[in-house]
């Protein structure tokens, strides 16, 4: 017994010395390191047996990111590897990779140009030796400010100029033109080697024009762009260049000739009021005019890529003279465009010649000279008719090129856009869709500028038969802003357009819409019609037409519209007129204006009282007195200041139904009050001085408060356009506030300290972020929750959770209400779905499990970004919801502001027992990443998870419509 006690004390004391042991031994510590990329570097290369393994290291390396500390090791093993390799593609590739490890951010490449101007001078290989040049470049435009390196790296240029291979010359002028500056003296060597001879200083410009004659229509090409790069860095150009330049426009080099006619534009702009030559003869003129000839002329070029660029540069030519822009438009050759003598110059130099008709032999008064058309011209023959030639191309490109130089020539001059009126018109019979759409567009927007005759219109109308729907809707669109002369062309024009509408019954919105427009512009055009168009008879009664006819629908719009501006219409009306307006002012109320009808009661309301229907200012005055009283409020507890909340919020509400142009602004305010009185009788509940198991009903009543808050902060902030800085940071102020109200509710219900702490983390980060992001506007935020947070930060960081939560609680209901300044013009985005109308109780039937398509048509109204933010959603009445983002192509851009979604919505359910509602609406995507605050992304982050960054940092939605209820039917699949 006591031999086995002896053994048990002595295995539990080794046990223990063990234990001692091993605790004094020191723990070995790791150091990690990354490893270097320059010594994996070196021992792929050296474990290369050939240039081909050589040449497969470096493209694997270049596939893989290097690190800016890393870089420079990198370029050392490069440069050494480079000195002994001998094989020209393994070289090749390494200049190439010195370029781009020069771009690496935070990586200063002036240390490796004394490398790269040394292996440089010493290479043989042409191709090297250019990709060296290539390489320069990149580090010049890395070092702007280094003076010394930047006149080294033209040197070098200059010196290399001389090559026999196209693609030196080519980099040399690419530098020059990319670093070269016009104080910059430069030095030309006439040979390369140790023995070259320097030629006299010269200046950029004048180095580079040498090589405009180059041998080789590639470096001339780069010579020309060179120094349109040395324009594009603000550097004047001589006008010296202008005739070499127009020389290069008959060049055989397609390339050539593009750049050329570039460069005979840029130096148009330059000096458009200097006086050049014409050759052979003594007469002058201006330099715009004569290189607007010269590119008139290239219009007919042989390549049409050439075509199209002197058409598109025609178009931004605005101080050319009138009578050489009227001549593009005319064919034949007006007297031969010299310059005419008048009478009494040719009949002086008759008299003083002593030679007097006899009258005996024919034609012994013909003029002496013999007019030789290849004489001498005042412009290029070929700028007679060059939009006409452009017009009539054979390649579409060049026609739509030709009509947006028409267009923008035209808005310009009023004399000019009467004159191509009818060239315009005659572009709506294009073979070509996207020809005749642009035309439509064209004279749309110089619709100020003409009025359309019987002849031209009926060419105009003629497109309503087209089979697209953009065709007719921007064909309505165009009508809606264009003057017609005579009360036959609205007869003709109302006459198509009820035709459209039979034809197209879903063009029914944009047909009335049109004659709205048309109506309002043409009053007196309308009245002399009226009877004609009303049926109506001055001794017999005629039958009341039907209210549901679309076409009398139009009618009246037509005719309320124009007698809205002409009071001696309505005496005009039947009885059962007057009550088919005041019943289409009710339903129609956006398509038929007021009308102050004799001896008819007008409705008592704002409207009529003058605030509705008068002037805008008045209105504005009324928002801005709104305001000020309520900025008067410093504390919103006081007794009354909600009641004046709430009726400020009303008086806003109304004031934007009744003043569409002051809507945005109205809305805008109304929410932003509202959430203020949210969130003051939010902090008011009994709740704060209860104890939590008997305030479960107020709880939930204040966290409901806090939700509606955050969701009006993002409907202020992503639902309109046109806010300012102050006005975003005053949103995200009140969000401050929501969010503290929620922290305050989740530490008074929730147990765990876990979760309080986490939330007042991220919430005192959203406070560092607001203060990061508007740090400007800050001194605008005086005892305000924000302030007060920002002044307490250091303090918060070392507080306790419960600490924080008092502290948030104390210093909501101490901080003051913020003035909202409003800027000058506010746009709320909006939406109405036209299709479908919601309206039929037909239901659409389709074979459950298989989907059916479901046409969409709806106009949007100052949305930023729509492709990427508007979205469809399709409700069931089980609850499920379904979100559609539409294509791009499902975009169109009718008018200024406005945008068209016209796509498709694929429905499918499982078997229903009877007809059954879904809801369709369009949403509007946010993502608070993406604030209206310019935040820079990363470059590279193009997509997360196969999805493109725009639509996975989508956070959540706002309603941009009313939902549109359909009826469906789900059949069981028959077996």
């Amino acid at each position: 017994m006591a031999a086995h006690l002896k053994k048990r004390v002595y295995e539990e004391f080794s046990k223990v010395s063990q234990q001692v042991s091993l605790e004094e031994v020191p723990t070995k510590k790791l150091r990690l390191t990354k490893p270097s990329k320059s010594a994996a570097l070196h021992i792929d290369l050296c474990k290369a047996s050939s240039p081909t393994d050589a040449l497969q290291y470096l493209l694997s390396f270049a596939r893989k990111p290097v690190e800016a500390e890393s870089v420079e090791g990198v370029v050392r093993i490069l440069l050494e590897h480079y000195y002994k390799e001998s094989d020209n593609s393994v070289r090749l590739k390494i200049a190439s990779l010195l370029g781009l490890l020069s771009k690496t951010q935070g990586f200063t490449p002036d240390c490796i140009v004394d490398d790269a101007v040394n292996i440089l001078n010493n290479e043989k290989s042409h191709q090297v030796l250019a990709q060296l040049l290539d390489t320069l470049l990149i580090i010049g435009t890395q070092l702007p400010d280094k003076t010394a390196v930047i006149q080294r790296l033209i040197d070098v240029a200059c010196k290399h100029l001389s090559s026999t291979y196209f693609g030196v010359r080519n980099k040399c002028l690419q530098l020059l033109g990319c670093l070269g500056t016009v104080d910059m003296p430069l030095s030309k060597e006439t040979d390369v080697g140790p023995g070259a001879q320097m030629s006299p200083l010269r200046d950029v410009q004048s180095l580079i024009s040498d090589y405009f004659q180059d041998q080789d229509p590639r470096v001339r090409t780069a010579a020309i762009k060179a120094m349109l790069q040395l324009h594009e860095r603000e550097m004047k150009i001589q006008q010296i260049i202008y005739n070499q330049a127009c020389k290069l426009l008959s060049d055989d080099y397609e390339q050539v000739r593009s750049a050329a006619v570039q460069m005979v534009w840029v130096l148009s702009q330059l000096y458009p009021e200097s006086i050049v030559p014409i050759p052979s003869s003594n007469e002058e003129i201006r330099l715009v005019d004569d290189s607007f000839g010269k590119i008139c002329h290239m219009v007919s070029d042989g390549s049409w890529v050439v075509r199209v660029q002197a058409a598109k540069l025609l178009g931004s030519m605005h101080q050319v003279s009138p009578h050489f822009l009227e001549q593009t438009l005319d064919k034949k050759l007006m007297s031969d465009l010299r310059r005419k003598r008048t009478a009494h110059e040719r009949a002086k130099e008759l008299y003083t010649s002593g030679e007097f008709s006899s009258g005996r032999r024919w034609a012994d008064d013909a003029p002496k000279e013999k007019v030789d058309t290849t004489g001498v011209n005042l412009i290029d023959s070929g700028a007679c008719g060059a939009f006409v030639h452009g017009l009539e191309d054979e390649m579409y490109e060049v026609r739509i090129a030709a009509v947006e130089a028409l267009c923008s020539l035209a808005q310009s001059s009023s004399s000019f856009a009467e004159k191509c009126l009818d060239f315009l018109v005659d572009m709506f019979n294009d073979e070509i869709e996207e020809v005749r759409l642009q035309s439509i567009h064209v004279l749309r927007q110089i619709s100020t500028h003409i009025t359309l005759r019987e002849d031209q219109l009926d060419t105009v109308l003629a497109v309503l038969e087209d089979s697209s729907r953009d065709i007719r809707e921007a064909l309505h669109e165009l009508l809606c802003y264009t003057n017609v002369s005579t009360k036959e062309c609205i007869q003709l024009a109302l006459l198509e357009l009820l035709k459209n509408l039979t034809k197209y019954p879903t063009d029914r919105n944009s047909v009335w819409k049109c004659l709205k427009f048309l109506g309002a512009r043409h009053p007196t055009l309308v009245l002399p019609i009226v009877p004609e168009l009303l049926s109506t008879h001055p001794y017999f009664d005629t039958p009341e037409p039907d209210m549901d006819d679309p076409a009398y629908i139009a009618v009246l719009v037509l005719v309320f519209n124009a007698a809205q501006t002409c009071p001696t219409m309505p005496a005009l009306f039947s009885d059962h007129t007057f009550r088919h307006y005041a019943y289409l002012r009710d339903s129609l109320s956006h398509l038929v204006p007021h009308l102050r009808l004799p001896g008819r009661k007008q409705t008592a309301s704002l409207e009529a009282s003058g605030v509705g229907s008068g002037s805008l200012v008045s209105a504005q005055n009324f928002l801005q007195d709104s305001l000020i009283r309520v900025s008067a409020l410093q504390n919103l507890e006081t007794p009354g200041a909600q009641d004046l909340l709430e009726f400020t919020i009303r008086d806003l509400q109304r004031l934007g139904e009744l003043q569409t142009e002051l809507a945005g602004s109205a809305d805008f305010c109304a929410t932003y009050l509202r959430c203020q009185l949210l969130l003051t009788k939010a902090l008011q509940e009994k709740l704060w001085t209860m104890a939590v198991p008997l305030c479960l009903k107020q709880n939930a009543k204040v966290s409901t408060a806090a939700r509606q808050i955050l969701d009006e902060t993002y409907k202020l902030e992503f639902l309109y356009s046109g806010l300012e800085t102050q006005q975003i940071a005053t949103i995200h102020n009140v969000r401050l506030q929501a969010k503290a109200l929620q922290l305050i509710l989740t530490a008074r219900s929730k147990r765990g300290v876990d979760r309080v702490l986490g939330s007042c983390e991220k919430f005192l980060q959203d406070v560092e972020s607001f203060q990061r992001l508007f740090m400007t506007e800050l001194p605008h935020f005086q005892d305000s929750f924000v302030e007060k947070l920002l002044e307490l930060m250091p303090r918060l960081t070392a507080c306790k959770p419960h600490d924080l939560v008092k502290i948030f609680q104390t210093t909501l209901r101490q901080s003051r209400f913020i003035h909202l300044k409003l800027p000058e013009q506010i746009h709320r985005a909006s939406a109405t779905i036209i299709e479908p109308t919601g309206e039929s109780d037909n239901a659409l039937r389709f074979t459950s499990g298989l989907v059916v398509a479901l046409d969409i048509d709806a106009t949007l109204e100052h949305v930023q970004d729509p492709q990427t933010t508007v979205k469809v959603q399709v409700l069931y009445p089980d609850g499920q919801s379904h979100i559609i983002h539409p294509k791009p192509g499902d975009f169109r851009t009718p008018g200024p502001g406005r945008v068209r979604l016209i796509t498709q919505v694929y429905l499918s359910h499982s078997a229903w027992t009877e007809p059954c509602q879904i809801e369709v609406r369009l949403l509007l995507a946010y993502s608070t990443s993406s604030c209206k605050l310019n935040v820079s992304k990363p470059a590279w982050n193009e997509s997360i998870d196969g999805l493109p960054t725009s639509e996975s940092s989508i956070e959540g939605t706002i309603h941009l419509s009313k939902p549109v209820k359909v009826f469906i039917m789900p059949k069981p699949a028959r077996r």
